[in-house]
């Protein structure tokens, strides 16, 4: 893709990647991009660099707006590889550069790269930039979702440079929503976005709704958000905002995911009365067998619905191993305002039931008690309890969701 001028003199100048499907463990069916903005002003400054292999293709369309030599000021939001990766390319290219970074971005880039010779200036929130027309000011995000984060505003543009903040994991040759879609839709849009937040930002509820209430605070007035990830939020960009403030004030559907995994199918036998009485109280219902599904979408489903039901056979006194490393990655992403229930088989003795609870408990999460064992493949009768088990779920998850309305 060439350089996209995204306001007047500042362009996308990032790279596509259409390949990735793992990203640090996170299955990225639609690719993403790596996104970096170029502002040529008196000062001509860049916003962030590219993916180490993709370092050739953002040179090159640096190279097509201007010389990089010319390049006075390099903005870092954020030291993650995959925005700063190929960032001693793009220094070797940018000698009389200047790096305006957080503090604890210097301390991290520290780590990555010999800086002896780089001129460095930290920055912290409410700093300025003069560059010419264009004034840049400066948001420290930290843990939004790394220590150093930070992000860059554009006054006179009203252009927020979000980071990874408002991004999605998507590779398309639209670099606009508007432009995105004409050709899909919006709900796959939000879809993305909802993904990319359960998945990487859903521990940073609160600091997010104080990072936002903090923007609001200075005054900034945004007309377009131009994240690291994905796609450009130009024609709503208050959508993905209020998105943000819905998700982490805990606002989803009234929707209940069964995730579960089995050894000789009786676990997942059970599923399907569960999956019943659900319906059948009028609760929207999505049913995920986790070695059938990427453990992202597993997550991202999880995220999208207000109660959990997880099934798991007993394997040695313990939870199955796929259901563990579930239930890993859920305790990192510290979930809250959902409830949850647990179900599952045994062939001697029962432990897989017990010890999800435990782990629901240690989240903080609600508690739908008790929960429903069979022993080896459930009987008539017990399919029937595992039918009234999903209904009276369903109906804890109907109160319980109320409280969020």
């Amino acid at each position: 893709m060439k350089a996209i001028e995204i306001k007047p003199q500042i362009y996308w100048i990032g790279a596509i990647d259409w390949a990735v499907r793992d990203f640090h463990g996170y299955i990225t069916p639609n690719g993403t991009t790596y996104n970096n903005y170029l502002i040529v002003d008196e000062e001509i400054t860049l916003v962030d660099t590219v993916k180490y292999e993709f370092a050739e293709i953002g040179l090159s369309n640096l190279r097509n707006i201007i010389e990089p030599s010319k390049v006075k000021n390099l903005i870092v939001n954020h030291i993650e590889n995959d925005h700063m990766g190929a960032l001693a390319l793009f220094m070797e290219q940018m000698p009389n550069a200047t790096v305006y970074i957080t503090k604890r971005g210097r301390q991290g880039l520290e780590r990555f790269f010999d800086v002896s010779r780089w001129r460095i200036k930290e920055v912290k929130t409410g700093d300025e930039l003069k560059i010419g027309k264009y004034t840049l000011q400066f948001i420290e995000t930290p843990m939004l979702h790394w220590p150093d984060s930070m992000m860059t505003y554009v006054k006179e543009a009203k252009l927020l440079i979000s980071q990874d903040a408002f991004g999605q994991h998507m590779a398309s040759t639209a670099r606009f929503d508007d432009d995105f879609v004409e050709n899909a839709s919006y709900a796959e849009l939000e879809d993305a976005v909802i993904d990319y937040y359960a998945n990487i930002l859903m521990p940073f509820g609160k600091l997010i709704r104080s990072k936002i209430k903090q923007i609001q605070d200075l005054g900034i007035e945004i007309d377009m958000i131009a994240p690291d990830h994905g796609i450009i939020w130009r024609r709503e960009p208050e959508k993905v905002i209020q998105m943000y403030l819905d998700m982490a004030e805990g606002k989803t559907n009234l929707r209940v995911t069964v995730v579960y995994d089995t050894m000789w199918h009786s676990t997942e036998i059970m599923t399907q009365p569960i999956m019943q009485g659900i319906k059948d109280e009028g609760v929207d219902c999505k049913v995920i067998k986790l070695r059938a599904t990427p453990m992202s979408v597993a997550i991202k489903e999880f995220w999208k619905s207000r109660g959990i039901l997880v099934g798991s056979p007993t394997l040695n006194n313990e939870v199955f191993p796929s259901v563990a490393e579930f239930i890993i990655h859920l305790r990192g992403l510290r979930p809250s305002s959902r409830i949850a229930g647990a179900f599952g088989s045994y062939g001697w003795g029962g432990g897989a039931v017990k010890w999800l609870y435990q782990e629901f408990k240690n989240m903080k999460l609600e508690i739908f008690e008790p929960g429903i064992q069979t022993q080896y493949r459930p009987t008539t009768d017990e399919m029937r309890k595992c039918y009234e088990f999903g209904r009276e779920f369903a109906k804890k998850v109907k109160e319980y969701h109320q409280q969020f309305q």
